[in-house]
C-alpha cells in the first residue's frame, strides 16, 4: 500500500480594506499599518550602512517598488538610491504582494544586513526574469540590505 499526501501552502494576500493616509489612498497587506513614525528611506540607508550582520532595527519605511517576485510575489526590492537595493520578504511567509505592484509603499518590520548565497541569488533572479546568461554570472555571496515585514501598506 503507497500513501501520498501532497500539501501546498495556499498563496494567501492578507488584504485589509483601502485606507486614506492625507491624499493617498493604501491597500493593506499583512499586518495592519498606520503611517505614524515612518523613518525616510535616507534615514534607513545611513542605518544600514553603520550596521553588521547581528544588528536588527524595527521600522516602517517608506519606499518605491523596484521589483516584485512574478511567480508568486513573495519578495519585492525597494529602490534605496545610490545604486542600492533593499530585498524585502514577508514574515513567515504569510502573505505576498500582487505580481502587477508598482510604486510607493510603507512596509514595516525589521531591517537587518544579511549575507545571501549564490544559490539564493540566482533564485531570485530567476524569479526575476532574467536571462540565462544573467544567472550564470552570479557567482558568488552579496551582502544585502534585507527587510522582514509584518505589514505593507500599497499606496493605489
Amino acid at each position: 500500500m503507497i500513501l501520498s499526501f501532497t500539501c501546498c501552502k495556499q498563496i494567501t494576500r492578507q488584504v485589509q480594506s483601502p485606507v486614506t493616509i492625507g491624499t493617498i489612498e493604501y491597500q493593506g497587506y499583512g499586518a495592519t499599518l498606520d503611517a505614524q513614525s515612518v523613518m525616510s528611506m535616507v534615514n534607513l540607508a545611513a542605518a544600514y550602512e553603520s550596521m553588521t550582520l547581528s544588528d536588527t532595527v524595527y521600522t516602517k519605511v517608506e519606499g518605491k517598488i523596484k521589483e516584485v517576485c512574478s511567480k508568486k510575489g513573495c519578495w519585492m526590492t525597494l529602490d534605496m538610491g545610490s545604486g542600492n537595493d533593499i530585498m524585502v520578504r514577508f514574515k513567515d511567509y504569510s502573505f505576498f504582494m500582487p505580481l502587477d505592484a508598482e510604486g510607493a509603499v510603507i512596509v514595516s518590520g525589521k531591517a537587518f544586513v544579511s549575507e545571501t548565497s549564490v544559490d539564493d541569488l540566482k533564485h531570485y533572479a530567476e524569479d526575476a526574469g532574467a536571462t540565462q546568461a544573467a544567472i550564470e554570472a552570479i557567482v558568488s555571496p552579496k551582502k544585502i540590505y534585507t527587510f522582514e515585514a509584518v505589514g505593507v501598506l500599497l499606496a493605489i
